[in-house]
């Protein structure tokens, strides 16, 4: 199916009904965790919606230093962040889950026969991932500035793709608040 389709099924499936968004990364403690937080922050208090994210893998540690950082000079504190693995249930309470790459969509197509739309797709309707540091930066362990501005860049990208995101869910449009 294109991805015109795709977006279109979507918006047919989840035109009015949806109270709550998943999404979803490898280790849920970079693009999902920040997609959750910007969303959130976008949103605000009281929305009424629940919010959320988790990783196909999510091996045990820490959210980088740099990443909460980001996410506090944008207004985000992500300290009460749980790192979650993908879990049937989960998926299965998620009105919305959103992939964050092509690997997390293809994991939840055959792991738990749903198909789900990239966060990209969503806001832009492009079928492109959200890169993850060693995708995007095959030598990232030495080199250290590459790595950082590389994680600067894909927190920005997801906090200004929160506009794009609410305008393609219609019943969210109107709790843009955040500028």
């Amino acid at each position: 199916m294109d991805q015109a389709k795709d977006v279109l099924r979507w918006r047919l499936r989840y035109g009015g009904s949806m109270k709550s968004i998943l999404f979803i990364c490898t280790g849920n403690i970079f693009r999902s965790l920040v997609a959750e937080y910007a969303l959130k922050a976008w949103l605000g208090p009281g929305s009424g919606y629940i919010v959320s994210s988790a990783g196909i893998d999510a091996l045990p540690q820490p959210v980088l230093p740099l990443v909460r950082d980001c996410l506090l000079k944008k207004g985000a504190d992500p300290s009460p962040h749980v790192q979650r693995k993908l879990s049937p249930e989960l998926l299965q309470g998620a009105d919305l889950p959103v992939a964050m790459g092509l690997d997390h969509r293809e994991f939840i197509r055959t792991q738990f026969h749903r198909d789900v739309l990239l966060f990209n797709q969503i806001c832009y309707e492009r079928e492109e991932p959200v890169l993850d540091i060693h995708e995007a930066i095959w030598d990232w362990p030495v080199n250290p500035e590459s790595a950082r501005d590389y994680i600067v860049s894909v927190v920005d990208y997801i906090w200004n793709a929160m506009p794009a995101f609410l305008a393609r869910i219609p019943h969210l449009r109107s709790l843009q608040t955040i500028e």
